[in-house]
């Protein structure tokens, strides 16, 4: 099972796997993107797009 976290230490706050993704993804309080629900399991050939998505590469896998 894969999820998706965003290291807030990379994200810009652009909005790109917002607009790209907005099932998963939402802008927080702080101005950074955020996953919306971190137990969702996403699709495993989408991982691979999300994640090139972010021009700052801060969208990672998180196996927990």
């Amino acid at each position: 099972m894969i999820k998706l976290k965003v290291d807030e230490n990379q994200c810009i706050g652009c909005g790109t796997c917002i607009s790209l993704y907005p099932d998963l993804f939402e802008m927080g309080a702080d101005g950074k993107a955020q996953v919306i629900d971190s137990k969702k399991d996403v699709d495993e050939s989408k991982i691979k797009e999300i994640i090139a998505s972010c021009p700052m590469a801060a969208i990672k896998k998180n196996s927990e």
